[in-house]
């Protein structure tokens, strides 16, 4: 399993401070991907610039795409960017992936779904290594998952540095992208509104 796949089941499992937006989630799978790059020497950081290392396979397909559009021209491109352009649906590429060829089938487009969180949840090797790696507290998903409003799960030792600062690059990238997603989000409201008063207006 990869970490964007973990952070999918997390997002799904796990109580958030507040609904997690689809485009929020395909931000930080993208930034999970990232990591799973940068983990498998695929790609380094510079500064925050996103420098292709090697073409080799990973041995996923959505980590093989991901590696695959990466800009490999300099000056490269940023975390940031990258967020914005791999990470445009997603959530939905992933969802989609999953229901075709995950170990939970048809039972996990159902869960997809359903907006009732009640539904029976499905059992699966992939859904156990996620919560245990949730439940280890591992540095990089309760990164990911904070970044959407997940609480982290309830530890006695606080978690382990990260190895460098790419970590830490990818996080504020990640957290940028996720304020002025919001902000447009804020702006569209308003604009809306704005119509509804004129409209209303007598």
């Amino acid at each position: 399993m990869t970490t964007p796949q973990d952070l999918l089941f997390v997002a799904l499992d796990v109580p958030a401070d507040r609904p997690v937006e689809q485009g929020d989630l395909s931000l930080a799978l993208a930034a999970a991907e990232l990591f799973d790059l940068l983990a498998a020497q695929v790609v380094t950081l510079r500064d925050d610039r996103i420098v292709p290392l090697s073409g080799h396979l990973t041995g996923d397909p959505m980590l093989d795409k991901a590696a695959a559009s990466l800009i490999r021209a300099e000056p490269y491109e940023s975390a940031e960017d990258w967020l914005w352009r791999r990470g445009d649906g997603l959530s939905a590429a992933y969802r989609d992936e999953l229901e075709h060829t995950g170990p939970a089938g048809s039972g996990l487009r159902q869960l997809f779904r359903r907006a009732d969180r009640s539904v029976e949840r499905i059992d699966s090797d992939a859904r156990r290594h996620a919560a245990d790696r949730w439940a280890r507290h591992e540095p990089l998903l309760v990164g990911l998952a904070s970044a959407l409003g997940i609480e982290e799960p309830e530890h006695e030792e606080p978690a382990a540095n990260a190895e460098d600062d790419r970590v830490a690059v990818v996080l504020a990238a990640l957290g940028d992208a996720l304020t002025e997603l919001e902000a447009v989000r804020q702006r569209r409201r308003i604009e809306e509104d704005a119509f509804d008063n004129v409209w209303r207006a007598p």
